[in-house]
């Protein structure tokens, strides 16, 4: 693996190891031991979009293992048309051991990564969200003891984050079901390429969250709107009447049923309190959680690119 642009940059046995690589870290944490593994090593970040967890889960992750972090804006770093991508990418891998890139286009990373000589990751684009997949998969690995017979459902809009858990559970062997009113489905080439790729994947679309959730291990929501959709608010408020992870909601999956969000979250939308503050909810382990899928995904790179 030389970049995380997308899922499909991995195989099953390197998203594998990153799980185990970030378990064996953590617990490590737990225990008072935090050797500076990557001592020495700088991570840039470029954001045009702005993050808590991401800016704060890489920058925590590379200073924990004893490197150190800087931050601009793409505008600041020149991406903003004052340089070229390539002018940009060139300087920027000059400083950098890591590259994170939090941008609305996943052509703007592909690009950046395609030029840079050290590993570029996709912290978000509106096409793809990897490292929220891998932390997502790393939590119920973590909850649960291991991935075997999960069913993750996911309530709500067929977006980066779907998306990318529709690449990551094919690929881990997780039966996924997306949960989307009508006109929100995942795209027709998303579906087509995962199932390519993996034709033994349990992948399944429904437009009746009720349904989907009877034989659930976790179910996961996002926001309905997006950055860059605000104007799209008010129609998707109405459009996804009915898809709120509520109290009724979760009475219809198993009583162990886990909820997931991966924040930040527009509580009395698409999910009330009673469910984020929840006995069942794992939210804020999940959270956590970034941080410590990054410490894995930074040694993975460092091995792989050394």
């Amino acid at each position: 693996m030389q970049h995380l642009r997308s899922l499909f940059d991995v195989t099953s046995d390197e998203a594998l190891q990153i799980l185990q690589t970030a378990a064996d870290i953590k617990r490590n944490d737990t225990l008072g031991e935090r050797p500076a593994i990557l001592q020495g090593y700088t991570l840039i970040q470029l954001f045009e979009k702005p993050s808590l967890r991401t800016r704060c889960s890489f920058e925590a992750a590379i200073t924990q293992l004893g490197g150190g972090g800087l931050f601009m804006t793409c505008a600041e770093a020149g991406l903003n048309g004052r340089e070229s991508i390539e002018d940009v990418a060139r300087v920027v891998a000059g400083y950098a051991d890591f590259i994170v890139l939090r941008t609305f286009s996943q052509k703007l990373i592909e690009d950046f990564a395609a030029i840079s000589s050290v590993p570029v990751i996709n912290g978000l684009s509106d096409e793809r969200h990897p490292c929220q997949a891998l932390t997502d998969l790393f939590t119920l690995q973590e909850v649960f003891g291991a991935l075997d017979d999960l069913h993750l459902v996911f309530v709500g809009d067929g977006n980066n984050v779907s998306a990318s858990l529709a690449i990551l559970t094919a690929m881990l062997g997780v039966k996924f079901t997306l949960a989307t009113p009508p006109d929100f489905q995942l795209d027709d080439s998303i579906i087509a390429e995962v199932q390519q790729r993996y034709p033994d994947a349990q992948f399944t679309a429904t437009n009746d969250p009720v349904a989907a959730v009877k034989e659930a291990s976790v179910v996961y929501t996002d926001v309905w709107a997006s950055m860059g959709q605000e104007s799209e608010q008010n129609a998707r408020i109405k459009a996804f009447q009915g898809f709120q992870v509520n109290v009724d909601l979760m009475n219809a999956a198993p009583k162990d049923c886990k909820f997931m969000h991966d924040l930040p979250a527009k509580r009395g939308l698409e999910v009330t309190d009673e469910v984020m503050d929840g006995p069942n909810s794992i939210v804020f382990q999940q959270a956590e959680n970034r941080m410590h899928l990054a410490k894995g995904l930074f040694v993975a790179l460092a091995r792989g690119n050394a």
